[in-house]
């Protein structure tokens, strides 16, 4: 049982360069979990110093964000995309 996560361009240098990493799946806050335990940098990015997800953040479980679904407890089924994508500033 495996989903994959995708890596944006931005964050893809705390990810050894990957755009793509496959991992066990459970929940959103466990993949990332996971993710940030293979890919500390990364975890950097994605969490504040309290371990919640930074505000500009975004999470997807195929095409949902999980901010309208179970947050961080979302179950992430086998065979499916948890897409990271970062909220860009434009002025």
């Amino acid at each position: 049982m495996a989903v994959t996560v995708t890596i944006p361009t931005a964050l893809r240098q705390y990810a050894g360069g990957n755009a793509r990493v496959i991992l066990a799946a459970g929940s959103v806050g466990q993949v990332l979990a996971a993710l940030s335990e293979q890919h500390p940098g990364l975890g950097k990015q994605l969490y504040n110093d309290q371990g919640a997800l930074r505000s500009f953040v975004n999470v997807y479980v195929g095409d949902e964000d999980i901010r309208h679904l179970q947050g961080v407890e979302t179950a992430v089924p086998d065979g499916e995309t948890v897409s990271i994508i970062p909220a860009i500033a434009g002025g």
